[in-house]
This record gives structure tokens, C-alpha cells and sequence, in this order.
């Protein structure tokens, strides 16, 4: 009798959740260019989330909920001496691989930063390897991690895909959710019912507005909300492997479903197979920590600074051409109210990129937009639609994120119109990437641990082998 309950409510479940569990259970990873890549997106995430530490609006976020809490066998938190239950450690992992805005992006009908879900992976990668020591069992290796890695990546980006939460006023963490709750399920023991549970319970959940994202309540939430996300998805792990019930058709179920509720009745769509194809084509940000919406813009405005920085006063106009998702997103005119509106604005990342030749972090901050010189030359921006970027943008095959910029002086002539496709960190520019990502790692690295302690982590860092075979706890135990 229960064998027929069960198989019943196999066939009655929501096919996503069922696709979902059969992929992070059994589908096999073979394709060396994701697992090569899930390598440095390890190693570039857990360099923002150092980086991070050095920002003081970040740090007052970190610890245990209840200060001086001691956690047994507990995850530790990179980059401090914090160890936490994995719940609250996955929340302080993944605010600080979020708070500047600076590791790999996903572009598609929805956006999203698929690395946030290493938050929550990796504090229970270090949880459970802990608490397998402490009865005698071998730990997680890293190459396991780099495996929840692609598959976290994969339900997340392909579910953003179709699926635009955006639309319909939904934030992207609530895939972060859904694919850290998959994986890590896995990770903490669970089978495929359990999996399923913890996943029909991520949709029921529901997902943060969008509203910390746009004027006028652009906020610091932004920068914390995929560590809350990831963070949800490692509890409701634990329940489900506890024993907790799930639910048939939190998607589809009708008048009380997620479709119905909040995606204005609309069926959610896995367009393609799972495999390994977000991690192999994810974006990395290379150069510039702002959204990545304006990563060529930057990389335009940058190259232009040397033809315009001594005729700033001669500025007439600055026409930039872009595509659909960045005018809907950071095209904002008016005040700017802190770093997480400015590093959302086209136009304030291509006035310090033509005013600096760079972008810096330090950039969004209260001081250096005190410069009256950038609001002087965001008033002179004018943006318009190249109906072709739009088009390459959601090409799979190309998933271009173009900008161009040009500049007008007043005595009628202008610069280059300086167009760039696809921005460095894009999969046809990977391998020009991978030297300057080692540089981006290793300063970030400079910014918190000696000479010594870089050293110790770089020379296991770099060395594939080497970093797939060892212990995660050993792994995390070099960044404490």
C-alpha cells in the first residue's frame, strides 16, 4: 500500500521538481570545460567575498545571530574567525560574496549571479566534512564542491532561461534559493524524495520584490538578499533530510500554486536538458565591480578616457547605444542615493569610466560621487536601443551584452563610436580572462591575509589536481 501512495505521488508531482532531483542525484558532469571553469569561479567568488570584508557595511552583518554562540564541527566563515551552525553560515558566505557586486553574472530573460549559491554549498561542505571526522568518516573533497557548483549553476540558469521573475515584479534570488536547496539536500544525505521535499518547499516559500533593486528604494538589501536565499535553501535542506514533508504541485497547483499566485498564470519551463551548459557560458567580471548590464560600457567609456579627459568642458552629449534589458534595468536619471543605486547605474559607470579610465568599488562610495564632475556628465548621457544588441543578447548561441559609446564636443566633432560586444569574462574571451582573474584573485587576497598566508592559499589555488582532491576543510581552513 505505501509502495502505491508513493509511486501515486510520483506521478502526480510538479515535472520541475521531479527533473530537478533526478539531475542532482544522478546525471553525471563530464564536460572538462565546466568543471574547468567551476574552478575558477571558486576561486574568483571566494576572492569578492574577501574583498568584501574590507567594507564595513558588509562585516556588521556577519557572525552568529546571537553573539558569542560556539557551533561544534561548525562552518567557517572565509576571511574571519567566525563558525556558525551552516544555516547562518551560508548567510554570512554569500553577503559576502554579493555585497560588491563582483562575481559571475547569468544573463537571460532573468539575471541572476549563480556563484551566490556557494554560500550555502560550501558551509555545508565544511559542516559535513567536520562532522564526518568527528565519527572516524572521510570529508567532502573539493571536486565535489565544484560539482554542486555546475549543477547549482545549471538549475539556476536554466530556469532563468524563460522564467522572467522580473516581470512580473519577483527577484532573481528565489532561483538562488531553489538551486542551493537541490544541491545541498544532496550534500547533508537526502535522496530523491527528500530533495523533492525541500524543493516544493523553496517554491512554496514565495521570493523577495524586487523593490531594493530599483529607484527610489535601491538599497544594501540588494547585496544581501542571495545570502538570505542561499541560507533559506541550506534550512530547508536540513528539515527535509529530518524527515519533513513536501508537497505535490506548489508550482501548478490551481488558484494556490506559485504559476497561478505570483507568475501571473503563466507554466514555468525547463527550455533544455540539464547538463553543464551555465557553467561552461556564466560571465565573469573581470575588471569593473558593477552590474554587469554595463560591463562593455565601462570597457567603451575606459578606452575613451585618454581622448577625453582633458576636454571635459568641451562635452556636448554622450550617446550610448545599448540593449533592451539595460535600459529597463540601470538607466536612471536624477539622484543617486547610495553605492548600491550608483553601481546600478549605466550612467554613473560610464562617467567615472570616463573620467578615471577605471572603476573601483571605492567608486560607488558616498565621497567620491561628491565629485560634481560625474553628475555633470550623466546630465549630458543619452541612451538608445540598437534593436540588433537586443537580438544577440538573447541569441544562446551569442548572449552578447553590448554597449557603445561615443562622445559629441561642442565644436561638432566626436570621438570613436567605441563598440564593445562582449565583455571580458564572456566565454569567447575566456582565455584572455584567465590571467587577469588570477590578478583579480590574488589582490583581493592581498587586501586581508599576509604575504605568506596568499602564498599558502595561491600554491593550492592554481593547481587543479591538487585543490579537486583536497579536504574541504582544509581547503576552508587556509582562509581563516
Amino acid at each position: 500500500m505505501l509502495m502505491m501512495v508513493q509511486l501515486e505521488k510520483q506521478k502526480t508531482a510538479d515535472t520541475i521538481l521531479e527533473e530537478i532531483a533526478d539531475y542532482v542525484l544522478n546525471k553525471e558532469i563530464t564536460s572538462e570545460e565546466a568543471f574547468t571553469t567551476a574552478h575558477y569561479v571558486l576561486l574568483d567568488t571566494l576572492g569578492c567575498g574577501i574583498l568584501a570584508l574590507n567594507y564595513p557595511e558588509c562585516t556588521k552583518l556577519l557572525g552568529p545571530i546571537v553573539p558569542g554562540t560556539a557551533v561544534p564541527n561548525g562552518a567557517r566563515v572565509p576571511g574571519t574567525s567566525h563558525v556558525l551552525d551552516p544555516v547562518q553560515g551560508a548567510f554570512n558566505i554569500g553577503a559576502m560574496i554579493r555585497w560588491l557586486d563582483y562575481n559571475d553574472t547569468w544573463l537571460a530573460a532573468e539575471w541572476g549571479h549563480p556563484s551566490d549559491n556557494l554560500g550555502g554549498i560550501l558551509a555545508v561542505a565544511d559542516y559535513v566534512s567536520q562532522e564526518r571526522l568527528a565519527i572516524g568518516q572521510e570529508p567532502i573533497k573539493v571536486e565535489e564542491v565544484l560539482e554542486m557548483m555546475i549543477k547549482a549553476h545549471e538549475i539556476q540558469g536554466i530556469l532563468a532561461l524563460e522564467n522572467s521573475l522580473n516581470r512580473v515584479g519577483l527577484d532573481h534570488v528565489l532561483y538562488v534559493k531553489v538551486a542551493t536547496t537541490a544541491v545541498v539536500t544532496k550534500m547533508l544525505g537526502g535522496g530523491r524524495e527528500e530533495i523533492m521535499n525541500a524543493l516544493s518547499n523553496a517554491w512554496i516559500d514565495n521570493s523577495s520584490l524586487r523593490t531594493y533593486r530599483h529607484a527610489p528604494n535601491t538599497g544594501s538589501r540588494k547585496s544581501w538578499a542571495a545570502g538570505d536565499a542561499t541560507s533559506r535553501g541550506v534550512r530547508l535542506a536540513m528539515m527535509a533530510v529530518h524527515g519533513e514533508m513536501g508537497y505535490e504541485t506548489p508550482l501548478s497547483a490551481p488558484g494556490w500554486g506559485f504559476q497561478d499566485v505570483l507568475f501571473n498564470k503563466q507554466d514555468l519551463v525547463l527550455s533544455q536538458p540539464l547538463d553543464s551548459y551555465v557553467m561552461e557560458n556564466v560571465l565573469f567580471k573581470v575588471s569593473y565591480p558593477a552590474e554587469f548590464h554595463a560591463q562593455t560600457a565601462a570597457e567603451a567609456a575606459v578606452q575613451l578616457h585618454p581622448e577625453v579627459k582633458h576636454r571635459l568642458d568641451e562635452i556636448d552629449q554622450i550617446t550610448i547605444t545599448t540593449h533592451e534589458s539595460a535600459i529597463r534595468i540601470i538607466d536612471k536619471k536624477g539622484p543617486l542615493y547610495n553605492p548600491a543605486d550608483r553601481d546600478h547605474c549605466i550612467q554613473y559607470i560610464t562617467a567615472i569610466g570616463l573620467l578615471k579610465g577605471g572603476i573601483t568599488a571605492e567608486d560607488y562610495e558616498d565621497e567620491a560621487a561628491a565629485d560634481p564632475l560625474i553628475d555633470q556628465l550623466r546630465d549630458k548621457m543619452v541612451l538608445q536601443e540598437n534593436e540588433a544588441y537586443t537580438k544577440d543578447y538573447l541569441d544562446p548561441n551569442k548572449r552578447s551584452i553590448a554597449n557603445a559609446v561615443q562622445v559629441h564636443f561642442k565644436d561638432g566633432t566626436s570621438t570613436e563610436n567605441v563598440d564593445c560586444e562582449y565583455p571580458l569574462g564572456h566565454r569567447f574571451r575566456r582565455q584572455e580572462a584567465m590571467p587577469q582573474l588570477r590578478s583579480k584573485y590574488r589582490n583581493n587576497l592581498a587586501t586581508k591575509y599576509t604575504k605568506k598566508q596568499s602564498a599558502m592559499i595561491e600554491d593550492v589555488s592554481y593547481d587543479y589536481q591538487k585543490l579537486a582532491a583536497m579536504n574541504v576543510n582544509e581547503f576552508v581552513s587556509l582562509f581563516v
